[in-house]
């Protein structure tokens, strides 16, 4: 058997490496659904939020658009208000508890995260949608064109293209958020770490060899985002463009 610590890490990382990355595989699954999801969500979210209650509507489509807004207003509050700890807790025990559902916990840590993400980048996309030139949605008033086509095709490409570097920031913390769906037994990385200490009871060495990978995996990931960041912006030097000079004599 081992002695060393590093004895230890060396044989932890050769006898639990496909347990380690069968975890990592779920973590990134979770991540990259959950973030995708959970963008739709804000994106949506925001949107109607953002969105203006026509003077001229029914009464009746006042209504529903003001409970609707109330309703999705509650939604942000509570999953911005609460950790997502106790969320994944409500969610994953509370359907069966309420409903009778036993969902499974990959599911629930689907639901949990995305919930979660969409709440937080609705205020973003409210933000970055206030902070769009208004007469730009007048000039599209004036040219004939719905709310609903100023918003799609004028408003919502700005606001994706100025939201892109958040959507990555929001990836990676979603990949270090995923840890905390293993009170559900989601079985991501964490998860296959507390499997691995509960053999050995070698908590430090496992957590660090976990603790590497996270890093790892969030570093390539921030810095491919970057260059990503960097091609959408373009260049920052521009050169005028000169008239050709006239060849006429």
């Amino acid at each position: 058997m081992p002695n060393t610590f590093w004895e230890w890490v060396a044989f932890l990382c050769q006898k639990y490496f496909p347990d380690f990355m069968r975890g990592l595989g779920v973590t990134l699954e979770l991540a990259v659904i959950g973030t995708i999801i959970g963008c739709v969500i804000g994106f949506a979210v925001g949107v109607v939020r953002s969105a203006v209650i026509d003077k001229g509507a029914s009464p009746v489509g006042k209504g529903l658009m003001g409970v609707i807004k109330v309703v999705l207003g509650v939604y942000v509050e509570i999953f911005r208000g609460t950790p997502m700890l106790v969320q994944a807790m409500v969610v994953y025990y509370g359907t069966m508890a309420l409903w009778g559902w036993d969902i499974p916990s990959f599911t629930a840590g689907i639901v949990v995260l995305s919930l979660n993400i969409g709440a937080y980048m609705s205020e973003s996309v409210r933000g970055a949608i206030s902070g769009i030139d208004p007469g730009q949605i007048e000039g599209g008033q004036a040219v004939g064109m719905s709310y609903g086509q100023i918003m799609f095709h004028v408003i919502m490409p700005q606001v994706f293209k100025n939201l892109i570097p958040q959507i990555g920031n929001t990836f990676v913390s979603a990949i270090k958020d995923t840890s905390i769906l293993n009170v559900i037994a989601v079985t991501e990385l964490y998860f296959a770490a507390k499997t691995v200490t509960g053999t050995y009871y070698k908590f430090f060495e496992t957590y660090i060899i976990i603790s590497v990978i996270y890093f790892v995996l969030t570093f390539v990931i921030s810095r491919l985002l970057g260059v990503l960041n960097k091609k959408l912006e373009g260049t920052r030097n521009y050169e005028l463009v000169k008239e050709p000079e006239s060849t006429d004599e």
